[in-house]
């Protein structure tokens, strides 16, 4: 029987302007082993409709950092499709999506669980690590 000594990670986002979990937003995850390490690209997922990946890809042993990369432009653009009347999606005419990607790159230690969520609005997202 295996024991793992790598840390694992999951998330969720919860789009905060509506105050409902943001569905279908792709999620990718690259690990490196130290600070001057390269990046690995380890694959990625997409969130369900509570918002949440739950089919992550494993951290390599020795992960020391790891890289969430959240596209949210599709989601974004999405959402602004389906409400067209709404005049604060309309706010930037001609801008697009303000935030196209939010990358969030943190610490790890290994045999620890990292939860990180991101609250996400049209013009403004904050992480933190959750439980």
């Amino acid at each position: 029987m295996s024991t793992s000594t790598t840390a694992s990670v999951s998330t969720h986002i919860l789009d905060t302007s509506v105050g409902r979990p943001a569905e279908g937003v792709p999620v990718q995850i690259a690990a490196r082993a130290g600070r001057d390490a390269e990046w690995e690209a380890l694959g990625g997922s997409a969130t369900d409709a509570d918002g949440r990946c739950k089919d992550l890809p494993v951290l390599p042993e020795g992960t020391t950092h790891v890289r969430l990369d959240f596209a949210v432009e599709p989601y974004f653009l999405k959402k602004q499709a389906d409400a067209q009347q709404d005049a604060p999606a309309n706010r930037d005419s001609g801008a697009g999506v303000f935030f196209p990607e939010v990358a969030i790159t943190f610490a790890v230690v290994p045999d620890e669980h990292y939860h990180v969520p991101l609250l996400l609005n049209p013009f403004g997202y904050s992480v933190y690590r959750g439980s």
